[in-house]
């Protein structure tokens, strides 16, 4: 029985419950046919008490007053509150020059030979991804966050699009992304790449585990797993003697750790609530992904390709 219940004398109530106020103390406000009532937690044994026995139809046991949820307000929100289209369009322009300064700055290390090509282009690859989805809070919850979001990648799909083909040129862009300075190389594992930071903010979005272990596994783990393979990886896998132990080790630890840094991460903003049940769902899809990695199909078809594939299967069974 609810508890306001012993307030109604002859069951009249029409309506009980909490509304929040701008001080952010709870009210409860009781209505009958004749009376309201204002209740606060300092005010409850005051109010019972001043009543007659005779009024108390069921005694008052226990008063649950539910706490509101904290609430982020992103920055592009809080500066425009009435137009969530143009708080998008800037939260928009401000995730777009991340992305475009880090991709500019790794266009200038590989002009220069700051850093070795193969590290250059695995500097790209993990960065990306990652600084981007620290972008998200910045935008609105719905599918039009979601959506402006995507348009971000989704550019740089067709611009991987016109480079690979030979419509556009770029050399400092072809030279940081590819292996062997071939624009025809940004057909594959870069596109892979553009097109599945797409997919995770169009299909998925911040609110499911499953985009986070997406993007972490792809960026942090397979990206990490190449630099610390070629340092250190002098015992190769008995099933593929192109990937070492060293590397798989590598890919698993940092696509695990990258999903919980993002799940504490997004957990602030109300996003995803964070658990144990989660955490163990991160270690079975980077394990996963790892293995997958390692195998020699994986060769084959691009790493870009096979690891997002398996945190999208393992993580649909498992969140």
């Amino acid at each position: 029985m609810h508890p306001c219940r012993a307030l109604d004398p002859v069951g009249v109530a029409t309506l009980c419950s909490v509304l929040p106020q701008l001080d952010h103390s709870p009210r409860l406000f009781y209505f009958t046919s004749s009376l309201r009532l204002r209740l606060t937690r300092t005010s409850i044994s005051d109010a019972t008490c001043s009543l007659p026995a005779a009024t108390l139809r069921y005694p008052i046991t226990e008063l649950r007053i539910p706490r509101r949820r904290r609430l982020v307000t992103s920055a592009p929100a809080t500066m425009f509150p009435e137009n969530a289209v143009l708080a998008d369009i800037c939260a928009t322009g401000v995730a777009g020059g991340v992305a475009v300064f880090f991709l500019l700055l790794w266009e200038q290390t590989a002009k220069f030979g700051f850093f070795d090509q193969k590290l250059n282009r695995k500097l790209v690859h993990i960065s990306i991804g990652l600084v981007f989805m620290l972008c998200w809070p910045l935008f609105s919850s719905g599918y039009q966050g979601a959506l402006l979001a995507s348009l971000i990648p989704g550019l740089n799909i067709i611009r991987m699009l016109l480079l690979g083909l030979g419509i556009m040129k770029d050399e400092a862009t072809v030279k940081s992304m590819s292996r062997f300075n071939d624009y025809r190389e940004l057909l594959k594992g870069p596109l892979y790449y553009a097109t599945t930071v797409t997919l995770a903010c169009v299909v998925y979005w911040r609110t499911s585990p499953i985009a986070i272990a997406i993007i972490c596994n792809l960026c942090a783990g397979d990206g990490l797993a190449d630099v610390v393979g070629r340092r250190f990886g002098t015992q190769k896998l008995p099933y593929n003697r192109n990937k070492s132990i060293a590397g798989s080790v590598a890919m698993a630890s940092a696509g695990f750790l990258s999903s919980i840094g993002y799940m504490y991460y997004f957990s602030k903003f109300g996003f995803v609530d964070k658990s144990w049940d989660m955490v163990l769902g991160f270690l079975v899809v980077s394990l996963a992904s790892a293995l997958v990695e390692s195998l020699p199909i994986s060769t084959v078809l691009d790493d870009n390709l096979t690891v997002p594939l398996t945190s999208i299967l393992v993580g649909s069974f498992i969140f």
